[in-house]
């Protein structure tokens, strides 16, 4: 493959990847929104915050099953797929213009996390992006190998950890291990988030640095599927050059696989009301589920892609695909304008589950909408232009060139 060296061309794009793109930047929302709306740990352990009895418990159960874990899964492989088609994978590919890419990402990233969200993925992916450009060049098979090695050594790690918890004395709960909090402690949370955007800043940047601890610690998960995503990428199946019924089979067996596995662990999680020495459980099934899921996914959207018929539905998802920094950045700027006070709305902690899907369903409207209409005036999203301009330390037309009447 050629390497380009410079931004890629809206004639050299491939539909499939904007679109998966577009629908991966939509998707990690619904898991995110529990972050931006709640206390931290009730990420990790739902019971932690608010009312999680009926519609709300529902709700938590569709986003585990469904959502959690399986469009991060899709970006990361895209980002990997995403590193050939920028820098190629022949031996005289230049990766000085990807580096710059990447330090600029990671600086996007350092403002994410402590000027917005705590949970940034940008700075994870910048470093990540460092390392795995290396080995574009691997084979599909090998890149396969050290892909799903990397994910599951990673795999191993994180449950090893939660599986840890079963040796913990009876007394110790949730609160004791960082999955909970006493009442005093959430109502200071609380009070500082509706307080407004600089009473927050301490509990964000208390957060954001473990976090970004924890993202080193299990990076091997978002490397490995950066790998898979240069390997799918390699061997055409995320250019949708695959045949309907390898199509049909991958879809068959993610989804038939991964569904079925993810529902159990949500089971069991729910029948032990998350107890600590129970954890491990749904944490390993959503781990494997998820990279099933994932791939079972994209298989429906490259089947998606092949269909002429359907040009028209995947044409707003393109363009949120083609917006995927922006819609990314514009998500986490809005829900902090609407969960975090002073400027905005203050509403953290007093939105439940069930209110929070309805309102990324609303963003998703928005930013469809919006990405479509975006495009037919301007080259790029704002940020992805940003993201180019100081890149290429030049200033890229973003206006369309309009045909001379």
């Amino acid at each position: 493959m050629n390497a380009h060296a410079a931004p890629v061309a809206a004639k050299d794009r491939f539909e499939s990847l904007d679109v998966l793109r577009g629908i991966a930047v939509l998707g990690i929302l619904m898991v995110n929104i529990q972050a931006f709306a709640m206390v931290w740990p009730a990420y990790q352990n739902p019971t932690a915050h608010m009312d999680f009895t009926g519609i709300n418990q529902t709700a938590w159960f569709f986003q585990h099953v469904f959502f959690e874990m399986k469009f991060i899964t899709l970006f990361s492989a895209l980002f990997g797929a995403g590193i050939i088609l920028m820098t190629g994978d022949g031996p005289d590919s230049s990766t000085k213009v990807h580096y710059r890419r990447m330090l600029w990402l990671l600086a996007f990233g350092l403002v994410h996390a402590y000027a917005l969200w705590f949970g940034d993925i940008l700075v994870t992916y910048a470093l990540a992006g460092m390392i795995v450009v290396l080995f574009r060049r691997m084979s599909v098979g090998k890149l396969v190998f050290w892909g799903l090695f990397w994910t599951a050594l990673t795999g191993l790690i994180m449950v090893g950890l939660m599986a840890s918890f079963m040796m913990l004395p009876d007394t110790m709960g949730p609160a004791d291990v960082g999955m909970g909090m006493t009442p005093d402690q959430l109502a200071a949370q609380v009070a500082a988030y509706q307080a407004g955007w600089l009473d927050s800043r301490g509990y964000n940047a208390f957060v954001a640095v473990s976090s970004q601890l924890g993202g080193l610690m299990f990076a091997g998960r978002i490397i490995g599927v950066m790998f898979l995503g240069m390997a799918l990428f390699k061997s055409g199946f995320l250019l949708a050059q695959w045949s309907v019924v390898k199509y049909l089979l991958s879809a068959v067996i993610g989804l038939g696989l991964g569904i079925p596995l993810v529902w159990f662990g949500a089971d069991h999680a729910l029948a032990n009301n998350f107890a600590l020495d129970q954890m491990w459980v749904h944490t390993a099934t959503n781990y494997g589920g998820s990279l099933l899921m994932a791939f079972g996914y994209a298989a429906v959207v490259m089947l998606i892609c092949k269909a002429p018929v359907l040009s028209l539905l995947r044409a707003p998802f393109r363009a949120a695909g083609r917006m995927a920094f922006t819609n990314y950045l514009t998500q986490s700027i809005a829900m902090v304008f609407i969960f975090v006070g002073a400027p905005g709305l203050g509403l953290f902690g007093t939105m439940e589950r069930i209110d929070q899907v309805q309102l990324v369903l609303a963003v998703w409207v928005v930013q469809l909408i919006v990405s479509v209409l975006w495009l037919q005036v301007f080259r790029y999203g704002p940020f992805e232009w940003l993201w180019r301009a100081l890149t290429y330390g030049k200033l890229h037309p973003i206006l369309k060139e309009r045909a001379a009447a």
